[in-house]
């Protein structure tokens, strides 16, 4: 895959080494303001150093850079349609700009050239030579990239092209380029490479072609050929099979007549993904092809070796036979970073030779082992002898480029040397051991109490199956933070800081008493409130309750579901520590005269929501999912603002993303919030707490408790009575007096509407939860109407709905009975 050389105009870019091609960043604008977009500079007019001329189709741009980490600036033109920018044509590489005082012109007396502050004379690219006076001129940057200087009439009309860069290239060959000569105009069309990384000044190697008029490329390093493409056979040259690979994309050509000789190509059409060839500046000349989606490079690559052309991989890619000095049969150069040797046995302070003429130098010379650059820009030459002193620092800067037969000679002496230390060390490291062994022998009986105290909580997390871990940190903090495997960071909490918290659970700070056991509030050192909730030995629940809460509220989080802080185990204590919620449960509210006046319609509303978007995310969201089994008024708690969340999840069941029911022999839960077919026969579902949730709806609308039996004629459950008044269009009478005379009715009458949807006898009727949110938020949407809610008579959940491959079941006649229910 290839990548694209970049620069950055403010900071300065980099192109790469070695096989990669060279990148540079082009035109980051360093004005806070500049001209509005356009493709044509006219006369008279400056284009600054700051601002950019950009094709038509926003596929190219020209504007000033400086590549590498060179503060120099260049006018070039950028491909811009792909994610990394690349620069194809250098206007200026000779004749660098210092400073960003640099603009593009087109004067007075018709010259298109580059004014500066830095010399008097300014870089001309074209003259007025053949502009006739008075003339109308532009310059324009083309779509396929070429930036045209021309002479228009009065009309627009072209009259005629005074000057393009398409006939000056530099290292870059575009769609619609040649790679030749113009025998009438004298045009000599050929690539050359930039000199180094940092500098577009032109560099060894160059690719143009064939001087002789044969219809093939040849590629020169300093005026020396050393590749051939071969004969053109009308398709592809005898060097390059692989050229027309991508036939759909290009069109290939080799042109030959009288006036012209040249080598071509062209998209062929509009939609073909763009292209370009470059001559790196390490001597090879690579192809990029784009894909259109992924913005991704393919590369066709041609790279002789730099020394010996003599191989038969060689030979087959064209490379020409080159002459090898003795001395260096079999030997090559290998790129070091990290050595420095001593004073060097030549400098040459020639700013035109880059890297790969300090290679030739060297190579030529046998008694030159070493070479480096001598600038910054990677200009230059550093060339060392055997005599040099070579020796290993990493914080050295910079490469080094030894031959590979002395490197090895370097590293068997440092190797040499090392030896001695490594006995040095041996002996240190030895007498530091047999010190560190008597101290932890020393600490050991003051440590052993803490650690049986920590094996053994070890223990009892890993018969719970959790992946909490203590440490003996714990024996002498309030609590330790896991490791973080677990997704809410839970903590454990010694008894000892949990006493502490609680007051040594006193009485006084005892919220109430649940299936699992009693709950107390708890304030940590920090000022943080908790609640704690402790397992009763006499609990119905247990060991397996807890590991249930604890292994799956821990992968839990959404708004509406209470927050697990950690736990505590010691011994047989065994507890959860929660999030403090001020308001307690939704049933001390609910269920309370006077309270119960509180919670006016927009609370409950509001609860009501609250409770269907944390059931939402169980059902359907969250990583796992989850099956509540006992929703119900006292499993709702409130915080401080009357928000509400989810809690107890002892009874709580995860199901797989393909499971939609299961059945259990141990029926747990509370009467008149489990579904018939959960109570009479174990099947549950989401469906379950679809159930629960219409109850729940019921109670928070009308005020009243589900499991009484209510004193109307004849004695109804809350759910038959609800049935009743809605048969007989009278669902009004339902309502909390105590919500008073203000309470949108529509949305009221909406919600008892959703309950009874909810709670119908049939488990396939039932709505999902993402429909009961959609019906609660959504007037538009017009709920069915409800069927015979479920009234615990013995009916249960067998018949299978065909329509559903079985995964819901409706209701029918059985006579099977509740063997276990736990009240909670």
């Amino acid at each position: 895959m290839a990548v694209i050389r970049r620069t950055n105009i403010c900071a300065g870019g980099s192109r790469t080494d070695g096989a990669i091609p060279l990148f540079l960043i082009f035109s980051c604008f360093c004005a806070a303001a500049a001209a509005a977009v356009t493709d044509t500079l006219a006369q008279n007019q400056l284009l600054r150093d700051w601002e950019q001329l950009i094709s038509a189709n926003g596929t190219f741009r020209l504007g000033f850079f400086s590549p590498g980490s060179s503060s120099n600036r260049y006018l070039g033109i950028s491909y811009y349609q792909a994610q990394n920018l690349t620069v194809v044509w250098v206007a200026n590489r000779r004749i660098p700009i210092t400073d960003s005082s640099g603009s593009l012109t087109i004067s007075s007396d018709g010259s298109l050239e580059i004014i500066h502050s830095g010399q008097s004379s300014p870089i001309m690219l074209s003259s007025n030579a053949t502009a006739t006076k008075g003339s109308n001129l532009t310059a324009t940057l083309l779509d396929s990239g070429n930036f045209v200087f021309r002479e228009l009439d009065s009309n627009g009309t072209v009259l005629q092209v005074l000057w393009q860069s398409f006939d000056y290239p530099t290292d870059t060959l575009l769609p619609g380029m040649k790679l030749g000569f113009n025998s009438d105009t004298g045009l000599n069309w050929s690539l050359t490479s930039w000199l180094s990384t940092d500098d577009p000044s032109p560099g060894a190697f160059s690719l143009g072609g064939d001087p002789t008029g044969t219809t093939q490329l040849m590629a020169w390093r300093r005026g020396n050929v050393y590749w051939k493409s071969g004969i053109w056979n009308n398709q592809s040259f005898e060097n390059v099979p692989d050229l027309t690979s991508d036939d759909v994309r290009y069109n290939y050509s080799y042109i030959s007549n009288e006036n012209e000789t040249y080598f071509t190509y062209s998209l062929k059409n509009s939609s073909s993904p763009p292209s370009l060839w470059v001559l790196i500046w390490l001597g090879g000349f690579d192809q990029y092809k784009f894909y259109e989606s992924d913005d991704k490079y393919l590369s066709l690559r041609i790279q002789c070796p730099p020394h010996n052309s003599s191989g038969d991989k060689a030979k087959l890619m064209g490379c020409v036979n080159q002459t090898v000095v003795e001395c260096r049969s079999g030997d090559d150069f290998d790129r070091k970073r990290g050595y420095v040797s001593g004073t060097p046995y030549r400098y040459v302070e020639n700013t035109s030779m880059g890297l790969i003429d300090c290679d030739e130098l060297c190579w030529n010379n046998c008694s030159c082992v070493a070479y480096g650059t001598l600038y910054d820009n990677a200009t230059g030459c550093r060339l060392w002898t055997t005599d040099a002193g070579f020796r290993e620092d990493n914080n050295s800067p910079g490469d080094i480029y030894i031959l590979r037969s002395f490197f090895d000679q370097i590293t068997a002496r440092i190797n040499r040397k090392k030896k001695w230390w490594i006995w040095i060390t041996i002996a240190v490291v030895a007498g530091a051991t047999i010190l560190v062994l008597g101290l932890l022998y020393c600490l050991r009986m003051r440590l052993k109490s803490k650690a049986e105290k920590e094996e053994s909580q070890e223990m009892s997390l890993l018969k719970l199956g959790t992946k909490l871990s203590p440490s003996e940190e714990l024996l002498n903090s309030n609590y330790l933070e896991n490791d973080g495997t677990n997704d809410h960071e839970l903590k454990i909490f010694s008894l000892a800081s949990i006493r502490v918290a609680t007051d040594d659970f006193s009485l006084a700070n005892k919220l109430g008493q649940g299936g699992f056991g009693p709950v107390y509030k708890g304030k940590l050192p920090e000022g943080q409130e908790i609640a704690v909730k402790r397992l009763s030995r006499l609990s119905g629940q247990g060991v397996e309750e807890f590991k249930n809460e604890l292994g799956l509220i821990a992968k839990l989080q959404h708004t509406n579901l209470v927050r697990l802080l950690g736990c505590c185990i010691e011994g047989e204590e065994k507890m959860l520590i929660y999030e403090y919620m001020p308001n307690k449960s939704l049933d001390s509210f609910l269920f309370d005269p006077t309270k119960r006046e509180l919670l006016d319609w927009n609370k409950r509303y509001h609860i009501i929501e609250g409770i269907a978007q944390g059931l939402l995310y169980l059902h359907k969201y969250s990583r796992l999912r989850v099956i509540h089994r006992d929703l119900k008024a006292s499993n709702i708690l409130l915080d401080d603002e009357l928000n509400p969340k989810i809690s107890d999840f002892g009874m709580a069941r995860i199901f797989g993303r393909n499971e939609s029911e299961a059945n259990t022999n141990r029926v747990v839960g509370t009467y008149g919030y489990m579904s018939p077919e959960y109570a009479m026969e174990g099947i549950f579902s989401v469906k379950s707490d679809v159930y629960s949730f219409g109850v729940l709806l019921i109670e928070i609308v009308s005020g009243r408790k589900n499991t009484v039996y209510y004193d109307f004629d004849p004695p109804l459950t809350l759910l038959a009575y609800a049935w009743e008044l809605w048969k007989a269009g009278r669902g009004e009478e339902l309502i909390d007096p105590k919500l008073g005379p203000s309470y949108p009715i529509d949305e009221v009458l909406r919600c008892i509407h959703v309950s009874l949807l909810c709670v119908q006898e049939c488990a396939v009727d039932r709505p999902t939860m993402s429909d009961v949110v959609s019906m609660l938020s959504n007037e538009t949407i017009h709920p069915p109407e409800p069927k015979q809610p479920a009234r615990l008579t013995g009916r249960a959940a067998i018949e299978v709905d065909s329509h559903r491959g079985g995964s819901e079941s409706c209701c029918s006649i059985n006579e099977a009975s509740i063997s276990v229910i736990q009240g909670r």
